[in-house]
């Protein structure tokens, strides 16, 4: 990592503010070159941009961040800039004339993990919040990002070397007349081990769902009400509706969120025997996404004495591992 990186930091199109990142040994120079001076440490400067030929291209903050009290850990240089895209290429294009390369995707995030100022779970929760699509999964990469999960696994960690010292102790002096594995308090620390391990599995899991969200299929007969299920809960007309068995017959997709989790609704062709070969390819990825879902909505009509009699077999035709509720509208 001896060379300097540099990139737009802001996201792609128009605003008020963009700004240029740079990270590297280079940095001091750079400030030098384009705005004519290095900033004190942390000390927002209203500077002019310059090209090589010493034309203003903007003019903005340049803000420098010493190494190791940086994102990053190294040198760290941002001139913010207003937003439009052209401008933002100038200030990035003398930038890199300056002696940056462009970074790759991620590299900023990647340096500060190698410099020790994130660990694997903190750097992984700087895009889980760049990317989060709800209040909730936004909260919970920021937690992780604070380190609350990374404290919650070293924590652990360390409990387990306790206790294996423990053990090793036993072993290695097999002649005390105190049998140290055969007290309650091992078994009591084991037990309580175990739970904190359950506990931390789940979060986690909790943390997949709000970060990616749960795949929710609504399945059942023809004419059970799948679609209708699916426009009022996306909240509009989604899904066309009729009385005619068989209208839905390819795979239709809806995002909604519900209390802060992301649900991806997946309204599916009605499942029956049938010879029509499209109906067939419908019901062929039906059962597919089916497979794939983390809960299905099994719809069924109750009014229909022959579904409702038939909702046994029916369970028996979907596949083992699938999660299933059953709705009666």
């Amino acid at each position: 990592m001896s060379d300097t990186i540099a990139a737009v930091s802001t996201a792609p199109g128009r605003g008020g503010i963009g700004i240029v990142r740079v990270s590297g040994p280079r940095c001091r120079a750079i400030a030098q070159a384009v705005a004519g001076t290095i900033p004190g440490p942390r000390l927002a400067q209203l500077r002019d941009f310059m090209d090589k030929d010493g034309v203003a291209i903007d003019t903005g903050l340049v803000l420098f961040f010493p190494g190791p009290g940086s994102f990053t850990g190294e040198d760290v240089l941002e001139f913010q800039a207003h937003g439009g895209p052209v401008v933002l290429d100038m200030i990035l294009a003398r930038v890199l004339q300056s002696g940056a390369r462009l970074a790759n995707a991620g590299e900023f995030t990647e340096r500060a993990f190698l410099n020790g100022k994130l660990d694997l779970a903190q750097a992984e929760a700087v895009i889980d919040l760049i990317e989060s699509g709800t209040e909730q999964a936004a909260r919970a990469a920021l937690r992780s990002l604070r380190g609350d999960f990374s404290a919650r696994v070293h924590e652990l960690a360390e409990q387990v070397v306790e206790l294996r010292i423990w053990v090793e102790a036993a072993i290695d002096f097999p002649e005390e007349e105190v049998d140290f594995l055969a007290t309650p308090a091992v078994e009591d620390r084991i037990g309580h081990l175990r739970d904190r391990f359950v506990e931390l599995t789940e979060s986690a899991r909790q943390g997949a769902l709000l970060r990616d969200g749960m795949t929710l299929v609504i399945a059942g007969r023809p004419n059970a009400g799948k679609s209708s299920l699916l426009n009022r809960l996306a909240g509009y007309d989604a899904a066309i509706v009729t009385s005619r068995p068989g209208t839905t017959r390819d795979v239709l997709r809806e995002r909604i969120e519900i209390d802060g989790l992301p649900l991806h609704v997946l309204d599916t062709a009605g499942l029956r025997d049938s010879e029509d070969e499209v109906e067939i390819e419908g019901i062929r990825r039906a059962q597919r996404e089916i497979e794939r879902s983390d809960r299905v909505l099994y719809v069924v009509d109750a009014s229909d004495t022959q579904a409702a009699a038939a909702i046994e077999r029916d369970f028996e035709a979907l596949p083992s591992n699938a999660a299933c509720t059953i709705l009666f509208p």
